[in-house]
């Protein structure tokens, strides 16, 4: 045993977080911390780490002089945060530019505070990851890893957890991830927490296979319930009769007062016995399982008008020495679906941000389109007030619209202690989904999401990309979920080779289309991590059908042929 928390409780203001936490963690374990948005997994996380002290409760250490590591989320780290890490023993120092290297960061040494204050948050994400392993910890807790992160920081990550001789604690909502990389998950849900033994798919499988059983055995003791509930029924009127008799012939024939009156008795008796059995039942009885929140997001129609929304001509912008981008012309149709592509720090947030007109272009013109009414969703997720309730962030006089506003968040899965607490006192991922909310508050014909699923847990990430279906305006993602890119843009903006060019084609063809191509092992390696996601994807979604469904059938085919193309080298 390694780490044990025992009856670890942990409350801020009224809301109790963590109620009753008893865990113990094995050295060398690898395990997956999951739980939907705001329900103590950071909070359990500092804990450990010692950021935070818990209300009661205690963490006993099965080692001493442990040295841990912990990635906190990529959000947190800021320009002075980053240039400390510079700042170490001469060991680490070199360990964390060999690290950085690797990730893909060239020249890290030589960078200076211009480097520091434009760095995307995939790239602070590396380097604190090359600190981290630099360091050498005998424990890593690691809090979403993958948010920010390209296809080579996520393939890097997995070779070196994997030949890590440590402990690793892992909060995330990645499924390839955490099917790669753990061996038991954790889950936390309202205040407690439940183990199970092996990766994502295995836990989300062993949930549902557990909530259908316990589903079942309560419908089954529901319709027992009912049974007595009419034995009861019929026994009261049997005992009404006998007393209705029992008066009656009472004045008609000697002793039927007293047969009657026994009959009675004996009907109460019964009773008596079957309404005990169904408080038995009610009190030691198997309860109904919670179903999973639902998360409902839904943007107003959108009336098409004009053609061209936005155009760049011959856009460039650097960095000091280290230009994004340069001579790059393309241009954003009214209804496109477009998404963003390229590795992290080539530029992505900062075109987004040249759009919106927070950050100025070092040559070339952006046009804008004077009909676009465009809704912005930032990686900030802590540019919102923590000062402010949840409902004083929207700022919101009318009632009619702040009715749609408590109905919204409703949908999103606010309670009503939820949306009037200080937004300080909210999850990442919670944060995130006021964001959206005021997106969708918004009237709007374009939406520019830069990396909407980082901190959302998993059924918000899927409830998002249907409403994003759905949604016929134009949209331009920024995004290193693959899923969300293949199912939701039908174009793509590729960031290559200091430049931005606009394909025709969804991200699914254009992987297909370098498939085709010559290609270096830098490329390779990104093509095998495109077509691991995807079995890992499949996988998931076979367990969802029975082998006679014909999607069973559709997708085992396409696993098939995956699987061919995974045995056969490059």
């Amino acid at each position: 045993m390694l780490i044990k928390c025992n009856k670890i409780k942990k409350d801020f203001g009224d809301v109790s977080v963590l109620k009753d936490i008893n865990l113990e963690i094995e050295r060398g374990e690898r395990v997956g911390l999951v739980g939907g948005n705001g329900a103590g997994k950071t909070t359990l996380a500092n804990i450990i780490f010692g950021n935070l002290i818990c209300d009661a409760g205690e963490i006993i250490w099965g080692e001493e002089d442990l040295k841990v590591g912990y990635l906190i989320q990529s959000t947190y780290y800021t320009s002075n945060t980053i240039n400390s890490m510079f700042q170490d023993t001469k060991e680490v120092i070199k360990g964390f530019f060999e690290r950085a290297g690797q990730l893909g960061l060239k020249n890290v040494k030589s960078w200076d505070n211009t480097r520091f204050d434009g760095l995307s948050g995939g790239e602070k994400t590396k380097l604190a990851l090359a600190h981290i392993w630099a360091e050498k910890p005998n424990l890593l807790i690691l809090d979403e890893p993958t948010n920010h992160m390209d296809f080579q920081g996520i393939q890097w990550l997995i070779n070196e957890i994997n030949k890590y001789k440590g402990t690793i604690i892992i909060i995330s909502h990645d499924r390839y991830f955490l099917d790669e990389c753990v061996g038991r998950i954790i889950e936390l849900e309202n205040g407690v927490i439940h183990s199970y033994k092996g990766n994502y798919t295995f836990y989300r499988n062993e949930k549902k296979r557990q909530y259908d059983s316990q589903l079942n055995a309560y419908s089954i003791q529901e319709k027992y319930k009912q049974k007595i509930a009419q034995d009861i029924h019929q026994l009261k009127n049997w005992s009404d009769k006998s007393h209705r008799e029992s008066r009656k012939k009472a004045k008609q024939v000697a002793g039927k007062k007293e047969y009657f009156r026994a009959k009675a008795k004996k009907k109460d008796k019964q009773v008596k016995s079957k309404l005990k059995r169904i408080e038995k039942i009610e009190l030691e009885g198997v309860k109904k399982p919670n179903a999973e929140a639902k998360i409902n997001f839904e943007f107003d129609g959108v009336e098409k008008k004009g053609k061209r929304m936005i155009e760049a001509i011959n856009i460039s912008k650097a960095y000091g020495e280290h230009v994004l981008f340069k001579n790059s012309s393309f241009y954003i149709q009214r209804g496109d679906r477009i998404g963003l592509f390229g590795r992290n720090g080539c530029g992505k947030s900062t075109l987004i941000k040249a759009v919106m007109g927070e950050e100025s272009l070092d040559d070339g013109k952006m046009s804008i389109s004077a009909s676009a009414q465009i809704a912005y969703l930032s990686q900030d997720v802590l540019e919102l007030n923590e000062e402010k309730t949840v409902l004083e962030v929207f700022d919101i006089v009318s009632k009619e619209k702040l009715s749609k506003a408590r109905t919204l968040l409703s949908n999103m899965g606010f309670t009503q202690l939820m949306i009037n607490k200080q937004i300080r006192q909210l999850s990442l991922g919670e944060r995130t989904r006021i964001k959206i909310a005021q997106l969708i508050l918004n009237e709007n014909t374009m939406l520019i999401l830069d990396e909407p699923t980082n901190h959302l847990d998993l059924r918000s990430r899927e409830k998002l990309e249907e409403t994003l279906e759905a949604y016929n305006g134009t949209i331009l993602i920024a995004s290193h979920d693959r899923y969300m890119l293949e199912r939701i843009c039908d174009k793509l903006l590729v960031f290559e080779n200091g430049s931005i060019k606009r394909n025709e084609y969804g991200f699914k063809e254009y992987i297909d289309r370098n498939q085709k191509t010559d290609q270096c092992p830098q490329n390779k390696e990104e093509e095998k991590l495109i077509l691991e996601n995807r079995i890992s994807y499949i996988l998931a979604q076979l367990s969802q059908y029975s082998p006679q469904h014909p999607e069973y059938q559709k997708l085992d085919a396409e696993f098939n042929a995956l699987m061919k193309k995974k045995n056969t080298p490059l």
